[in-house]
């Protein structure tokens, strides 16, 4: 049996913009759950704009799907962690940029800090196919 992924926003909770509130995954034949990518490159270096660790961490968590051969269309939840409010609207222009029209679940938090006081975004994810 195929994997099935069935999407819903229920009427009555208030609709979603950018994700969806429930995704029941049904016989997956993979689960892949991605640990929190930070705005490191390969090198070790850390991009010195907010915007900048946004966007290396969205590429880390693409190269992670990649190495496992999916794509962000297998995401089916994610979870970012923002060290400062400033940056949600890079991260919302960024995730739009890499998710297009999907939506998967979504929590996004405000931290005081992670695991390094350079980094200042943090992405996690689970993938199903």
């Amino acid at each position: 049996m195929a994997v099935a992924i069935t999407r819903s926003n229920p009427p009555a909770v208030r609709q979603p913009t950018g994700y969806t509130h429930a995704i029941e995954v049904v016989n997956p034949a993979r689960w892949l759950v991605i640990s929190g990518q930070v705005g490191m490159a390969l090198d070790g270096t850390i991009p010195e704009t907010g915007g900048g660790q946004v966007d290396q961490a969205l590429a880390n968590l693409r190269a992670v799907l990649e190495a496992n051969d999916m794509t962000v269309n297998n995401i089916v939840k994610i979870t970012t962690f923002l060290t400062d409010r400033s940056l949600l609207g890079a991260y919302r222009a960024a995730r739009t940029a890499l998710l297009g029209e999907h939506a998967p679940a979504s929590t996004l938090l405000f931290v005081a800090g992670l695991a390094d006081p350079r980094f200042v975004v943090e992405i996690e994810a689970e993938a199903v196919a």
